[in-house]
C-alpha cells in the first residue's frame, strides 16, 4: 500500500466516525426518551379510544382512527398531553 491510498483510508475512516459519532448523538425527540409510564399511559388512552393491538384484520384503520380520538381528547384537554 502506497502512502496516498494509506491516507485516503485514513481520511475515510475518519469521515465515517465522525459521521456515526453525530448520527448516534441525535436525542430522541425534543424531550427526551418516553418513560414506561408515559408509555403505559399513551397505550391506555389508545385503548379507551378503541385501538385493539390485536386486531391486525383491520390495522391502519382501527389505529389511525384512535389516534385521531386521542387527538381530539387531548386538544380538548381531557388527557394529559403527551410527551413527543
Amino acid at each position: 500500500m502506497d502512502t496516498l491510498s494509506r491516507v485516503a483510508l485514513g481520511l475515510l475512516t475518519a469521515a465515517c466516525c465522525a459521521a456515526s459519532a453525530s448520527a448516534v448523538a441525535q436525542p430522541n425527540g425534543p424531550s427526551g426518551p418516553l418513560t414506561r409510564a408515559q408509555v403505559r399511559a399513551d397505550l391506555a388512552a389508545w385503548r379507551a379510544a378503541g385501538y385493539d393491538p390485536l386486531d391486525w384484520l383491520h390495522y391502519p384503520e382501527n389505529a389511525q382512527r384512535a389516534a385521531a380520538i386521542v387527538a381530539q381528547r387531548r386538544a380538548s384537554g381531557a388527557l394529559p398531553q403527551a410527551a413527543q
